[in-house]
């Protein structure tokens, strides 16, 4: 049986790719065959992620239009052999891929593969709401521990509980043990509480994730914390009970937690006359 998780965020720059590209080589690592598929049409990175962007001939767009099949458009990642990718197209617009076409091809790719992990389009526009569209088995949001990108986060929430979806499970990326110490970030405990989603994993800072990308390699390659984190994540994922790290568990004082247990003010009726 295959499954298939749209991996989201509200915004850019939390990591959201990475994440999905990591991800991706801890499964295949356990055996399981898995394909990234690239929804985020016109600006694609798993390609570069992966050193892949030499050899990309066909993309999904070329699939959805009938110019290749779909194992044409499927490229292998050497250095991982269960781990293939369908890249997105770097020139076109989200409106070229439509629902019901990205149905076809997700049904097409559980035939082929244990794990579908598509890489969302960051924000809340037409390519994230073409995911949600296609028939996806589950969300998971990526956030990092930060105001703005919470808010940003809740608003894509929003828009995936308009689909009468599942809920979301939680990837709370960049935590930093020193400042959830001084209360000056929240935990990723806090962050669930403060969205009411079920915590997937935490991935603490790293500066192996800026090495990794200057490499164009997986951060999976390299023997760091943030490897484990994801490793943690991919059991999760599999159906392995793995408990958390203290710096995904500890709750924090955080001023956005406290803003939203403030009762809110008694509204005064205006007088009409």
């Amino acid at each position: 049986m295959s499954y298939c998780y749209a991996i989201a965020s509200g915004k850019g720059g939390v990591g959201k790719s990475t994440i999905t590209a990591n991800l991706g080589a801890a499964l295949s690592a356990r055996g399981k065959k898995v394909v990234l598929l690239d929804a985020d049409i016109g600006l694609r990175s798993l390609d570069a992620l992966l050193s892949l962007e030499n050899n990309i001939v066909y993309d999904i767009i070329d699939v959805a239009e009938r110019i290749c099949d779909l194992d044409q458009a499927l490229f292998p990642c050497e250095a991982y052999p269960n781990l293939f990718l369908l890249p997105a197209a770097q020139f076109r617009r989200a409106k070229a891929l439509e629902p019901k076409e990205l149905r076809k091809i997700i049904l097409g790719l559980r035939y082929r593969f244990d794990y579908i992990l598509i890489d969302c389009p960051a924000g809340i526009e037409r390519g994230l709401r073409n995911v949600l569209n296609a028939g996806v088995d589950e969300m998971i949001l990526v956030v990092t521990p930060d105001d703005v990108a919470v808010r940003s986060a809740e608003r894509a929430l929003q828009v995936i509980d308009s689909k009468n979806l599942p809920r979301p499970r939680l990837i709370v990326n960049r935590l930093d043990a020193d400042l959830i110490h001084t209360g000056e970030m929240m935990s990723a405990r806090t962050v669930s509480e403060v969205m009411d989603l079920t915590l997937l994993g935490e991935i603490p800072e790293d500066k192996t994730f800026c090495r990794a990308m200057l490499h164009h390699s997986l951060l999976y390659a390299y023997q760091c914390e943030a490897r484990n984190a994801v490793q943690r994540i991919a059991n999760r994922l599999t159906g392995v009970d793995v408990p958390f790290p203290a710096i995904g568990l500890k709750k924090t004082n955080h001023p956005l937690l406290n803003r939203l247990r403030r009762k809110p003010r008694e509204v005064i009726p205006l007088d009409n006359h």
